[in-house]
């Protein structure tokens, strides 16, 4: 299993950087993202530009603090995890993804392909903010 964790602050107060992050419907700040599909309201199927689909389930939520859930897809099954820190007008974001490759010769590929993700999530999160 590859975790990858991230760390970053905004600042922005915690409701904007909850509702951008968590918003299901306006995910057009995501530069990795065609589209999302909202099959209920714990599950929900993210597309790549490439029309490639990842499957969530949404695990727990704890509005302005934590939002979890499971993925999957054909190339890797795990769990991401969001912890939202307040200080007045400064957000931290936490997140962690812990995944595990289902194909032997993408295991080594692993831990580098979640930090890139995660640096683009972060740079097109920070774009949305401002």
């Amino acid at each position: 299993m590859a975790v990858s964790k991230i760390k970053v602050s905004f600042e922005s107060n915690v409701q904007k950087v909850w509702e951008i992050v968590t918003s299901l419907k306006n995910y057009g700040w995501r530069s990795d993202l065609d589209k999302i599909e909202l099959l209920n309201d714990k599950q929900f199927v993210e597309y790549t530009k490439a029309g490639y689909p990842t499957n969530f389930t949404v695990t727990f939520v704890e509005p302005y603090k934590r939002w979890e859930f499971d993925m999957e897809n054909d190339n890797m099954k795990g769990h991401w995890t969001g912890i939202f820190r307040s200080d007045g007008e400064r957000t931290e974001i936490e997140f962690t993804e812990e995944v595990t490759a289902k194909k032997v010769i993408m295991k080594p590929f692993v831990k580098a392909y979640l930090k890139k993700q995660q640096a683009q999530y972060v740079k097109d999160l920070k774009k949305a903010l401002n």
